[in-house]
């Protein structure tokens, strides 16, 4: 007897449809598994036959041979535990194969026939819905993410559960819909202790300026100032004042979240910003992402958030300039000798870092205890192609006693992301859907941020003066522009353009025109 059951494999956040065949032929009682199983596949076999026999269904003494199609592609992880015992009772005629067609199943067996979530869940649902298949199986712990597609999903809690449903003797019923749509715009965007009001900082005006306006624009911003002067702060203020994900980009976020096993099981959608803080030691790796089975690192967990890097020149040389490919292109891909897969990675990065090793340097109150050497070989951490990927280098200077003894009184995050959202939703609509400033490049940079006579005059004198490569040029122009887009002006003005400049120059970051 032969069954076919579907399921899928994951290359990167995407699903692909594997087809998993099951023959009972004559010969010598086996399982033989074929089609480039990973060790997790393997071991299949025994949770399989276990899960089978504790639901009261034994094994024939038959010849089994399992083949996980196509062959070429590696299969990887335990969610092929249920389609091969699908497929098992298929081939044994204890479920009828027209029973098998239009679903797709998913999950891993414990050995009483108990169904456990697996990573995954959401890109499978999305596939499901893509080929317009009837029903998504999956393990309870998985129904409300499978929900999250829009498709139909049952999610029971054993094997023979779903042996009961799939002949029609006990019927699941359909994991319900949510609607998350309506939770994406009621949900304030600040929670827990990671997130802060913009309203807790007291004085910095332009640090804060330089927030929104890598917020507004999509820009990645540095921040150097000596120890507790509100870096930190500041950087964890950004997700406040970004604007709410869309329900496209909610999904897409999630769907990375899912493939590395990182979502709550009661609610999946991630419908916050994602706001990533790795620590200095992180290596390449939980960095950038990898592993022997491909997974993603904290630039595709920071995906459509905000990566934060405290103490950035702490980090390995090897991590940051690892960082320069995801920040240029919007994605990572990671090769290995058996396979490459790509992970998104479209972040907006902010760093912090002290000016020099002793952290005092420049500051009006406390001497700098560091020599000429110590500040330049500290400086040198950060290299010049790195810090000519961020758009804006702000010095935040020590607060003033007298400032820390007064109340706040700036404006709050609510009230500055009103003004981000309203500067996106211009840009979106003349430069396209999903353009921010930030990502404008060659032809439409040049077409939206055109210059007036007085505006090239100053930004040709300043790039004689300081250096400007061409992508610090390019990126002070799409500043300039984010600038022009907050102030509502149709053009660019000499004042904007300063404005960007003067970002550009403001910290302390030798090799970094």
């Amino acid at each position: 007897m032969l069954a076919r059951v579907d399921t899928i494999a994951l290359d990167g956040i995407r699903a692909i449809p594997v087809e998993i065949e099951v023959d009972l032929g004559r010969g010598l009682p086996m399982l033989n598994m074929v089609g480039l199983p990973d060790g997790a596949v393997r071991e299949a076999k025994d949770r399989v036959r276990a899960a089978l026999k504790n639901s009261g269904v034994q094994l024939p003494a038959r010849r089994i041979t399992i083949n996980l199609a196509p062959a070429d592609l590696p299969k990887e992880g335990s969610a092929y535990d249920l389609p091969m015992a699908v497929g098992l009772l298929a081939a044994m005629d204890l479920l009828p194969a027209e029973k098998l067609r239009g679903r797709l199943f998913l999950g891993e067996l414990a050995l009483d026939g108990r169904l456990k979530p697996v990573p995954g869940c959401l890109p499978a649902a999305l596939l499901a819905r893509d080929l317009g298949l009837e029903e998504l199986v999956v393990p309870v712990g998985n129904g409300v993410e499978g929900a999250l597609a829009g498709g139909r999903v049952v999610a029971p809690e054993t094997l023979l559960e779903l042996l009961r449903h799939l002949t029609g003797e006990k019927p699941l019923d359909p994991v319900p819909r949510t609607d998350w749509l309506k939770a994406l715009t009621e949900e304030e965007p600040r929670g827990g202790t990671m997130i802060r009001d913009l309203a807790d900082v007291k004085g910095q005006e332009h640090a804060r300026r330089a927030l929104e306006v890598a917020a507004a624009g999509g820009h990645n911003l540095i921040m150097s100032g000596p120890p507790g002067s509100g870096k930190t702060l500041l950087a964890r203020c950004m997700p406040g004042i970004l604007p709410a994900l869309t329900l496209e980009e909610a999904l897409e976020v999630t769907a990375i979240h899912s493939v590395a096993g990182r979502l709550e099981g009661r609610s999946p959608l991630l419908t916050r910003r994602p706001f990533r803080t790795p620590h200095h030691t992180s290596s390449n790796v939980a960095l950038i992402g990898g592993g022997g089975i491909p997974r993603p690192g904290e630039v595709s967990l920071a995906h459509r958030g905000v990566l934060f890097l405290d103490e950035i020149p702490e980090f390995g040389r090897s991590a940051l300039e690892s960082l320069r490919e995801p920040l240029e292109a919007g994605d990572v891909g990671i090769s290995r000798a058996a396979r490459s897969t790509r992970f998104p990675a479209h972040f907006q990065l902010v760093a912090a870092c002290n000016p020099c090793p002793c952290g005092h340097l420049g500051n009006p109150h406390r001497q700098c205890r560091c020599s000429p050497i110590q500040v330049e070989r500290y400086a040198s951490r950060l290299s010049g192609p790195l810090l000519d990927r961020i758009d804006l280098h702000v010095g935040v200077p020590p607060v003033p006693p007298e400032t820390l003894t007064e109340l706040p009184n700036g404006e709050s995050s609510a009230m500055v992301r009103e003004r981000v959202t309203e500067a996106r939703l211009t840009q979106m609509r003349r430069n396209g859907p999903g353009v921010l400033n930030a990502d404008l490049d060659g032809v439409p940079l040049h077409r939206f941020a055109a210059l007036d006579a007085t505006s090239r005059d100053l930004l040709l004198m300043a790039s004689r003066k300081l250096g400007f490569s061409a992508r610090t040029h390019n990126r002070i122009l799409k500043v300039s522009r984010t600038i022009a887009d907050l102030d509502r002006a149709e053009a660019i003005h000499s004042g904007h353009l300063a404005e960007a400049i003067q970002f550009r120059m403001g910290g302390r970051f030798p090799g970094s025109g």
